[in-house]
């Protein structure tokens, strides 16, 4: 059986796509021989062997001799705006003169230069060294970075953009009983003839997630965009996608299995290993940009609280509140006295404390204040906690080799 090819191919000159076309006695999938081309539209799933899963090989990392640091964000979606607000919570504000441009500066970063990308092309471009930095999300950087050494990862967790990527099954038929990966990959339906059939758009991940598991008899077809409804349209047998909810798998009669995730998934900042030990002006950036960040969200997990107290000295009260563990704060209560004017004297009947406490234990806090004296409890949000240093950049220094 051949496979007709549509019409409007577009001439590409950074990969070959290795072409598959189905045999006409089985189910298995036979090589055409690879044509320098990329397919401009697609107007079928192909399914291929996991031994002949072809990935573009990722440019060569080069060293670009230019004064302007770039930093690359995602153009659209949840992303976008994720990464412009988290900035901006950093006091980094990205002026962006009209939403149809793709490049934008950073004042607070006078040599920095801002590039609107899909998420595909930040993690090439750094690749490329187009690029020195970017925010992106884990499962992108994974599945188009493929491990390339030249890739660092600055900051792994930025508190958004929280999803996995999971394998899922349909909840009937053959699949009924089916509640681990283990049991999927032991199916007896599953042979050369008749190998399992994934769609994805993941086709790095996947198959290396396969192959991690022991999973040989398997094919993929590539897709984006309701890969829900393949199982249920006899295209595929199991879907590869990013789930953040569920509630999109269970609408679709679709199910997760144990050890099925592939990958926990966060926004993360990463940077071009090259760029950095080559451009001291690039790595003097990257730590204002990490310090900035590890003060905010480190500030952002937390509550500032004020409490009154009566006591007869700093050390009294103290006592009294050190004596709840979940009150001793960063390094312990900030005891101040309060002034206040009897009989036309200066008197201190009064201590103020000051302490952090995580925004999920507040009340819990709050309750124990009280139970040792506290009163007249005032709660603030905090934005920043700048430490003596950050450890996240002497951490990020070794993995650098510096």
């Amino acid at each position: 059986m051949s496979l007709l090819l549509p019409t409007n191919l577009l001439q590409c000159r950074s990969s070959s796509l290795l072409l598959l076309s189905p045999s006409s006695s089985t189910t298995a999938f036979s090589a055409i021989a690879p044509c320098r081309i990329c397919l401009r539209l697609v107007t079928s799933c192909v399914a291929y062997d996991q031994s002949s899963v072809v990935n573009s090989s990722a440019p060569k990392a080069v060293v670009v001799e230019r004064d302007q640091i770039r930093l690359g964000l995602v153009s659209k979606g949840r992303m976008a705006t994720n990464s412009l607000n988290l900035l901006k919570d950093c006091q980094l504000f990205v002026k962006q003169v009209n939403p149809r441009q793709y490049v934008a500066q950073i004042p607070q970063l006078p040599n920095t230069k801002v590039c609107f990308q899909r998420p595909k092309d930040i993690v090439t471009k750094l690749l490329s060294g187009d690029l020195d930095l970017g925010i992106v999300g884990l499962d992108k950087l994974r599945e188009y970075g493929q491990e390339n050494e030249d890739l660092i990862i600055v900051h792994e967790a930025l508190n958004f953009g929280g999803y996995y990527l999971s394998i899922a099954i349909p909840n009937y038929g053959i699949f009924e009983n089916i509640k681990s990966l283990k049991e999927l990959a032991q199916m007896p339906q599953w042979s050369e003839e008749r190998p399992l059939r994934v769609a994805t758009g993941f086709t790095y991940l996947g198959p290396k997630f396969m192959k991690e598991n022991g999973i040989k008899h398997v094919t993929f077809s590539t897709a984006s965009g309701a890969l829900e409804a393949a199982p249920a349209m006899g295209i595929a047998d199991v879907v590869l996608d990013l789930v953040s909810s569920g509630t999109t798998l269970k609408e679709n009669n679709l199910k997760e299995i144990e050890g099925g995730v592939v990958l926990q998934c966060k926004a993360v900042l990463v940077a071009s290993r090259r760029a950095l030990t080559k451009r001291k002006e690039a790595l003097n950036t990257v730590q204002e940009i990490l310090e900035r960040l590890e003060a905010h969200l480190k500030a952002d997990s937390q509550f500032t609280v004020v409490a009154n107290f009566r006591g007869s000295s700093a050390e009294e009260v103290a006592e009294r509140v050190l004596s709840q563990p979940s009150l001793s704060g960063w390094q312990g209560p900030t005891i101040s006295p309060v002034y206040c004017r009897r009989g036309g004297k200066i008197s201190i009947d009064y201590y103020a404390i000051v302490i952090c406490v995580p925004k999920k234990t507040l009340y819990d806090s709050v309750k124990h204040l009280r139970a040792v004296g506290g009163s007249g409890v005032l709660v603030s949000p905090l934005t920043y906690i700048f430490d003596e240093d950050t450890p996240r950049w002497g951490q990020f220094l070794r993995n650098l080799g510096i």
